[in-house]
């Protein structure tokens, strides 16, 4: 998406490492410690309110009534232990804080929404109403939803499964109120002063004089028919929202009327961020990169902040004390890197534990909100997942996968890897594939190549398409704000049995590739080792190996190489070539796993459980080469047995 961001960050301070030996990595990690964890986490993304929901009837723009919903309590003890079978270790329960939506909650004190400033008709998860409670569509009774949502929490946590959930920092919708604020908190914008623009203390900025128009929806171009709820009559669709003075929209823009591709059903926050890029807050001292969270909860302690800040600080608390472990920030880089110093050192100092990952797209930034920011993750896009798509498209080289891993050698277990999420093109929608099993070399890949987490979006296991128009939005991504069925995840389902019931033999198997796969990555303590890149070592000197294949090795790092686990990956990209071939391993990584010349058997760990598949590393005068054929997108992981004594 376009971003306008005012944050004026300072420039990075590390250098990107750029087009360094393919054997830097593997150099560099020989100073790892000995990793005391073992694999690393898996995030299963669940959209909630629709991951439950049994209906199949698909109407444009339906009713909750027609369409269906899914509730908290439909995530029951089976389908929790499912997703941890799957080889899951967090779940990020997306949109389930109070949001705008259309349907008439008024019986419990909850005033209605103007379809004229909301998406869909269930509402964008990212125009939050109240950050103290959540959605009522999501709970049996709405006047229990903050316990059935608590119960849900619990029920996760049983499971060995902890809970994420959103904090959209950056926008709220344009109609907030909270019907639960903690004693002391009190609404955004409550004591603003709305005769200025800005002022350091007021949570939004204000067009002084203007009133707030419905953006002008014929200019949409090619979605240019557009009409709120589909054109249907509905009480408040009317052309007209009341807001004076006008404030800013949440992507940044200054319109009193937005245009209709901006965020015009959200109002920009305030960070103390000047109209003209300057900060109304204290900085952090340059040192700062290096200390760690405890030294930056202690500069912040006697600091005067903007009011924006304490209050995002205590709707961060309010749900780490509901039991909480973590968070996802929605475009973190729309916020100041010191903003997240202060909020994150002081999550950390309750919960030292606490997950916190944020949608980051300016890769000059990474470092900064790393470092400073002290995120522990942030979504590894404009890298991994691009390149990743583009091959998977034809539209790239696996040569680029080993660049984007150099491009970020020291910072690589702190970005997120994924394939799908609730913004991206599911794989398997023709925009994107066509066929979910295209994904599975880059799922290999993606899971396998460094030490940061994987995430996996629901239904993505069973090759869910996103293929139907829903209402608000175009097919390819399933929708986030309508009411809806997501089919091959319902079939998985299987009316709320979850055991994959009704899944083809085709769904079964890509779900059972999935399950072997994260497993293996959520429990190998290879993958929280060393890394070596081995695709250009034989990308220009064995016979039949090209674009289409990539190849690296990993290890843990212990103080007995003889007994660490030790990798080796190799994936096709090519959906009709099948590779036969000698993969050629570097001397120097035979060096470094004290293998001597002679015969050394290797286990596939991606075969099934009842079947056996061996492969052989023949290692002749300190050469090591390994025969073997790879079919149409298959990958193997193959590792070295390690030694007992």
């Amino acid at each position: 998406m376009h971003v306008v961001n005012f944050c004026n960050l300072r420039p990075v301070y590390i250098a990107l490492l750029m087009f360094v030996s393919p054997l830097l990595y593997a150099d560099e990690q020989k100073n790892i410690p000995p990793s005391t964890t073992v694999g690393k986490p898996v995030i299963y993304q669940i959209f909630t309110r629709l991951f439950g929901n049994k209906k199949t009837t698909h109407t444009l723009w339906g009713t909750l009534e027609e369409n269906g919903v899914g509730k908290f309590n439909d995530i029951n003890d089976q389908a929790l232990e499912s997703i941890k079978q799957l080889g899951a270790t967090h779940v990020w329960y997306t949109g389930v804080l109070h949001h705008a939506v259309i349907r008439d909650y008024t019986n419990y004190g909850i005033s209605n929404d103007d379809p004229d400033v909301v998406k869909g008709r269930a509402g964008s998860p990212y125009a939050v109403k109240d950050y103290y409670n959540v959605d009522p569509d999501l709970a049996i009774d709405p006047t229990q939803r903050l316990q059935e949502f608590k119960a849900l929490i619990a029920r996760t946590h049983k499971h060995g499964l902890k809970v994420i959930i959103d904090i959209i920092p950056n926008h709220v919708a344009r109609q907030y109120h909270s019907l639960n604020n903690p004693t002391g908190q009190e609404d955004f914008g409550a004591s603003d002063d709305a005769t200025i623009e800005y002022k350091r203390d007021n949570n939004f900025y204000y067009i002084v004089g203007e009133s707030f128009k419905v953006p002008n929806f014929t200019a949409l171009g090619t979605t240019e028919s557009y009409k709120p709820l589909g054109g249907e009559k509905y009480p408040l669709s009317d052309g007209a929202f009341a807001e004076t003075p006008a404030k800013w929209t949440g992507n940044g823009s200054r319109k009193s009327q937005p245009n209709a591709d901006d965020w015009y059903e959200t109002v920009k926050i305030n960070y103390g961020v000047k109209p003209n890029g300057n900060l109304d807050f204290p900085r952090l001292p340059d040192n700062y990169a290096e200390k760690e969270f405890q030294q930056h909860a202690a500069f912040w302690q006697d600091k005067n902040v903007p009011d924006t800040w304490k209050k995002f600080r205590a709707i961060a608390e309010y749900w780490l004390t509901m039991g909480v472990d973590g968070f996802r920030y929605d475009m973190a880089e729309m916020v100041p890197v010191e903003f997240w110093s202060y909020l994150n050192s002081s999550i950390k100092i309750k919960n030292p534990d606490a997950f916190l990952m944020a949608e980051v797209y300016t890769p000059s930034e990474y470092r900064n909100y790393i470092h400073l920011g002290k995120m522990d993750y942030l979504y590894d896009k404009v890298g991994m997942y691009d390149n990743l798509k583009a091959i998977i498209q034809h539209k790239g080289s696996t040569d680029s996968i080993a660049n984007s891993q150099k491009e970020l050698l020291d910072i690589e277990e702190h970005m997120l890897h994924f394939l799908e999420n609730h913004d991206e093109q599911r794989i398997a929608s023709p925009a994107f594939a066509g066929n979910a099993l295209s994904a599975k070399p880059a799922m290999v890949v993606s899971a396998t190549i460094s030490r940061s987490p994987t995430m996996i979006y629901f239904g993505q296991e069973v090759g869910e398409p996103g293929s139907e128009d829903t209402g608000f939005g175009q097919a390819s991504r399933t929708t986030i704000f309508d009411y809806w069925g997501v089919p091959n995840h319902q079939r998985w389902m299987n009316n709320g049995k979850f055991d994959g019931g009704k899944l083809t033999r085709k769904e079964k198997s890509l779900r059972d590739f999935y399950s072997t796969l994260l497993n293996f990555s959520a429990t190998a303590p290879a993958l929280q080792g060393a890394y070596q890149d081995i695709h250009y070592a034989n990308r220009p000197n064995t016979k039949g190996y090209d674009e289409k294949l990539f190849a690296f090795a990993r290890w843990q790092t212990t103080n007995d190489i003889h007994t660490a686990q030790k990798l080796l990956v190799i994936s096709n990209f090519s959906a009709t070539h099948s590779y036969s071939l000698s993969l050629q391993v570097p001397t120097d990584l035979l060096t470094r796993w004290a293998l001597n010349d002679g015969n050394h058997k290797l286990n596939s760990v991606l075969t099934s459980h009842n079947k056996t598949s061996h492969y052989i590393l023949r290692i002749t005068n300190g050469i090591g080469l390994v025969p073997l054929t790879l079919k149409p997108l298959q990958s193997v992981i193959l590792e070295l047995p390690r030694s007992t004594n």
